[in-house]
């Protein structure tokens, strides 16, 4: 017997955490089915399309994020250029371009093997992780896409630290 057989019996679903999660933080949120919640959380820079989805047969909640930033055609090849250099410093999950949409989107999912449930803590990790990672990284997407910058230069633009704020 494979190790992928073994059958373990899970007491909930991982999308009802999320969900408590959501209503505990007064976040706005929608059920589109039983392992599917979807949320909009506003950011510094834009507002992010986040969806959790239970994928039973690898027993992972999947998590994307989504921002309102559409890839035209003539700019999609410096765009996986600054995907390759963004995920080669994301230390948890990756961002992909969606091309059935030309968005791109950042993607993470927590292994919840052997029936393991979701804590409050590693939904909230999962969540801020998330956002974080798009926050530091919007505006070398919105670089690349709409100031015709290339892909270093864009990283470096967006990884120049700063003291101080206004």
């Amino acid at each position: 017997m494979s190790l992928i057989e073994i059958q373990t019996e899970r007491h909930s679903n991982p999308v009802d955490m999320i969900e408590f999660v959501a209503a505990s933080n007064d976040w706005t949120f929608e059920r589109s089915g039983e392992d599917e919640i979807a949320m909009t959380v506003e950011g510094h820079w834009t507002d992010y399309h986040v969806s959790f989805s239970w994928m039973e047969e690898f027993e992972a909640l999947h998590l994307a994020c989504a921002f309102d930033l559409k890839v035209p055609e003539i700019r999609v090849n410096e765009v996986i250029r600054l995907l390759s250099q963004v995920n080669g410093q994301v230390l948890m999950g990756h961002f992909d371009l969606w091309r059935q949409e030309d968005v791109v989107i950042f993607r993470q999912s927590l292994l919840l093997a052997g029936g393991a449930e979701p804590t409050n803590q590693q939904v909230e990790v999962l969540l801020s992780n998330a956002l974080e990672t798009c926050e530091t990284y919007y505006q070398a997407f919105q670089f690349v896409v709409w100031s015709g910058l290339d892909a270093k230069s864009a990283m470096e633009a967006v990884l120049f630290e700063t003291v101080g704020e206004c």
